[in-house]
């Protein structure tokens, strides 16, 4: 064992962020190694020594051949194996077998003309390598020698070096963010930093103050940036006390208000809600996270910065988007889902937004951001957002941000006699159509019953433009969720995997039940079902519908049956 083994010590206290003390305080030396609170598995280091690297759904055998050398499958496998996360996976296995086949693979790294490719150098991928470096230094020095630490920390500080000089021109929103954490991190972990903690603290105060509404929701209004950014967040905070550095209070605040919109997001049964990017929940990630929570209870019910709203009565929960876009340079994912919600039962998901793969989301995007793959209402065929459509234009911008969608969205919610009553509207169609879109939503007090009412007509001071006036209600249904057409064709059954059946009711329209496509689900794409009903706005300028529980279980309910209810929406 050598020098620096006999120099490590055991983990300090702190519980799961812990930090490792790695080396003696001198100049430009490792002192301490932040914790990864991402979930690993041992059984995947046997993989990886066999020469098996399996990313984003992809398998690549080496062969024999480095791994750096081989030609990448998919975007998301090459920002996987160049973000280095999988390094946890060897230390979760923990043998000297798995520490020296990850010395092997940082030492070829080191060499490896691979550094220039334009994806090793895409600052989120610098930050995302940079982190792991420095998390899993125990495991690749713990039985190492002088030569190999000097060799491992004149690659470190240059990805550091070049991280710095990445931030100059990169992306906002998250990707930014993330590189200022690992700057933090690079600055608290190095020995002798002291300028370098104070201005890469101060850049992240900079950016948590802009990016983390006072709701505690991201700018981008996607919920999935609160698991990315807190999985980094949480570590950092310990990662400061270690080194006996007061956090800045910017990172404590902004911890303490991202938690409870975290829990906002959540499901009866878990998942997070699919807006604005959102796919599939990592429950493992988001089960290490709730473990921190310390502010336990009842969701808050609105979170006007962010623009959300949140209904819970019962067993039953709905959850709605009642904000503008987000601003341009932070909407490259964002949803044209205005006024779109979701609504579940207990630990059963009802109705869903399509949502966003959690790999090869390039052949979906396109379809995902529209408004026709979020439950809620499509004028004439067409997004509630304009998104950028020249290939040049979104080479040059990195994507393809929002230019153009409802400036005006209004939220208005009340108890009233027969439950909580949300009242919203958005004119995001004003500019093309001259017709604003309402939303009227009832929750009964005993969370049996919702019921709607969408409204189309013309904004005021303006007429409607153009002839065609066609709209279609959309209702996409969880893939876990059967549904049968009633035999009036004004209603579907649906099913529930606990066998509850909920009944879906138009008052006065024909409902049909089509197809419709789950992107979120953490096997990929699924096929699923969609309740669409489509009208005229100048024969019919409203729809009214209800989901109502049954009383009577999925073996006694007749699907076939004619029923017919009034909802009870105070009009």
């Amino acid at each position: 064992m050598g020098r620096f083994a006999r120099n490590l010590m055991a983990r300090a206290s702190g519980g799961s962020a812990a930090v490792s003390r790695l080396w003696p305080t001198r100049a430009d030396r490792l002192i301490i190694a932040p914790h990864d609170l991402r979930t690993a598995d041992a059984t995947r280091a046997a993989e990886i020594y066999a020469g098996r690297f399996v990313f984003a759904g992809k398998i690549v055998t080496c062969h024999g051949r480095s791994i750096f050398d081989l030609e990448p499958p998919s975007e998301d496998w090459e920002v996987a194996l160049l973000g280095f996360g999988w390094l946890r996976h060897l230390r979760a296995a923990d043998t000297a077998l798995t520490r020296a086949n990850a010395r092997a693979l940082i030492d070829d790294w080191i060499s490896n003309a691979a550094q220039k490719r334009p994806i090793a150098r895409r600052a989120d991928v610098l930050a995302r390598r940079v982190i792991s470096l420095l998390s899993q230094a125990p495991l690749v020095l713990s039985d190492t020698d002088g030569k190999f630490y000097r060799r491992y920390l004149r690659g470190l500080t240059r990805e550091i070096r070049q991280l710095r000089y990445a931030m100059i021109d990169m992306s906002d929103g998250v990707p930014r963010l993330q590189v200022v954490i690992a700057l933090c991190y690079a600055s608290l972990c190095l020995a002798n930093q002291a300028k370098h903690i104070r201005s890469a603290s101060k850049k992240l105060s900079e950016e948590l103050h802009r990016q983390i509404l006072p709701d505690g929701g991201h700018i981008s209004r996607n919920p999935g940036a609160l698991i990315e950014l807190l999985i980094d967040l949480l570590p950092l905070r310990q990662t400061f006390a270690a080194r006996n550095i007061a956090p800045p209070p910017a990172l404590l605040n902004a911890i303490d208000r991202m938690m409870p919109m975290l829990r906002f997001f959540r499901h009866g049964d878990g998942s997070i809600a699919l807006f604005n990017g959102m796919s599939g929940t990592p429950s493992d990630l988001l089960a290490t996270l709730l473990a921190y929570d310390d502010t336990h209870g009842t969701p808050m019910a609105s979170m006007p910065h962010t623009g959300f709203q949140r209904l819970d009565a019962g067993s039953t929960t709905v959850i709605m988007d009642t904000g503008a876009p987000p601003p341009a340079s932070v909407s490259h994912e964002a949803h044209a889902g205005c006024l779109s919600f979701e609504l579940s039962s207990g630990q059963s998901r009802i109705v869903a937004n399509c949502g966003m793969p959690s790999t090869g989301r390039d052949n979906w995007r396109a379809f995902a951001r529209s408004t026709a793959a979020h439950s809620t209402l499509t004028y004439h065929d067409t997004s509630s957002c304009q998104f950028v459509e020249l290939s040049a234009m979104k080479r040059f911008l990195q994507g393809a941000p929002v230019v153009g969608g409802p400036t005006h969205v209004e939220a208005y919610r009340e108890e009233v006699a027969n439950g909580a009553l949300l009242t919203t509207s958005h004119d995001g169609y004003v500019p093309r159509f001259g017709v604003v879109h309402r939303r009227v939503l009832l929750l009964s007090h005993d969370g049996s019953r919702v019921d709607g009412e969408d409204t189309v007509g013309p904004a005021s001071g303006a007429r409607i433009k153009g002839h065609d006036t066609d709209y279609a209600l959309r209702f996409h249904l969880h893939p876990s969720v059967k549904a049968s057409r009633l035999s009036d064709g004004r209603g579907v059954m649906l099913v529930l995997p606990n066998r509850d059946v909920w009944t879906f009711e138009a008052l006065d329209d024909k409902v049909e039940l089509e197809d419709s496509v789950f992107l979120a689900g953490n096997d990929g794409p699924r096929r699923t079902a969609q309740i669409v009903i489509r009208q005229d706005s100048r024969h019919a300028g409203s729809i009214r519908w209800s989901f109502v529980r049954s009383t009577a279980s999925a073996a006694t309910t007749n699907a076939g049956r004619n029923v017919r209810r009034e909802p009870e929406l105070p009009l």
